[in-house]
């Protein structure tokens, strides 16, 4: 496959989850901030998913202040901001219609359809009229888009480049919201961490709760520990659970797959980059990870992730300076 239509594949999967998990970060919050006291605003928090997202300067060049209406704005709307939803979408967009003859005609007609759709709900004010419900709406069409892919595309390199794409996209956006969730709720310190011992941190059932519906984890959850929401089980259940679909050890193990699978001759190292980070978690225990502080952990994940991307970008894909 010529590494451009690898690339505009790669990138379109990719853009489209990122789409889907800026709504989940932000439906969090949004749920979250419901159920705080009148007199309290979820600053904090709003403050906490830019920083994490490592978009603050960005905000502060045109907010001045950190509020739900600004931040959803901005991660929504706002066509400056290369990680809010519109600028997702589009570039999902844009990637399908460079490579319309490599999609079968109804991947690009979903693709195609959202971008219309969400036009429309914007200038409707959807988002702020119910943020909830609009939430729901971008994740449902990219569970649309993911299943139209897989289900009449060919079983080939096309495929196999997307499922990199999103997968990538999905282990980045897992470690960053259970990043985000712990950085909201402890005040940007690292709950667990050395000379910490077993305390377990007590918190609000519905701060949890929202947080694993957010990430479609909330039945999982109790089907799997069956007891009252616990942060490290949280923890465990979206690191190293290997048949949870959003956890860390299952995107990684999808990455790994499908890597094998348009392996070159130039990417070895990559794929031993992909083999070590999935046995590290496949291998890993939760009291192990919180024993060295989770915050910590979460963040060299985040550094091995960009890393590995970088790798893929220069075995398969379109070099930077293309």
């Amino acid at each position: 496959m010529l590494s451009r239509t690898a690339d505009h594949l790669f990138w379109m999967a990719r853009y489209m989850e990122r789409a889907e998990n800026t709504a989940r970060m932000l439906d969090v919050h949004y749920r979250a901030a419901m159920l705080l006291p009148a007199n309290e605003t979820g600053e904090e928090g709003w403050k906490g998913m830019l920083s994490i997202t490592e978009l603050t300067a960005a905000y502060q060049a045109k907010f001045d202040t950190v509020n739900e209406a600004n931040v959803i704005d901005f991660m929504v709307r706002d066509e400056s901001n290369s990680s809010s939803i519109v600028s997702c979408l589009r570039a999902a967009r844009e990637n399908a219609r460079a490579v319309r003859g490599t999609l079968t005609t109804e991947v690009w007609e979903t693709q195609n359809q959202t971008w219309l759709e969400f036009n429309r709900l914007i200038r409707e004010g959807a988002a702020h009229e119910d943020a909830g419900k609009f939430f729901e709406w971008v994740k449902f069409r990219s569970h649309l888009s993911r299943g139209v892919t897989v289900g009449t595309m060919l079983q080939d390199e096309s495929l196999h480049f997307q499922r990199i794409g999103t997968f990538l996209e999905r282990a980045d956006s897992t470690a960053r919201m259970l990043d985000v969730k712990f950085y909201a709720l402890t005040g940007g310190k690292d709950f667990f961490g050395p000379g910490k011992g077993k305390e377990v941190m007590e918190v609000d059932f519905y701060h949890w709760s929202a947080l694993l519906r957010s990430m479609s984890g909330f039945e999982i959850y109790r089907r799997v520990y069956r007891s009252v929401i616990r942060p490290e089980k949280v923890a465990d259940l979206m690191i190293l659970k290997p048949d949870m679909p959003r956890s860390l050890v299952h995107c990684m193990h999808e990455v790994l797959a499908n890597l094998r699978l348009v392996a070159n001759a130039q990417s070895a190292g990559t794929l031993r980059r992909a083999g070590r980070m999935h046995a590290d978690l496949e291998f890993a225990r939760i009291d192990e990870i919180l024993a060295t502080g989770l915050h910590a952990y979460l963040n060299q994940f985040l550094d091995r992730i960009n890393e590995l991307g970088a790798d893929i970008a220069r075995d398969f894909l379109v070099p930077v300076d293309a």
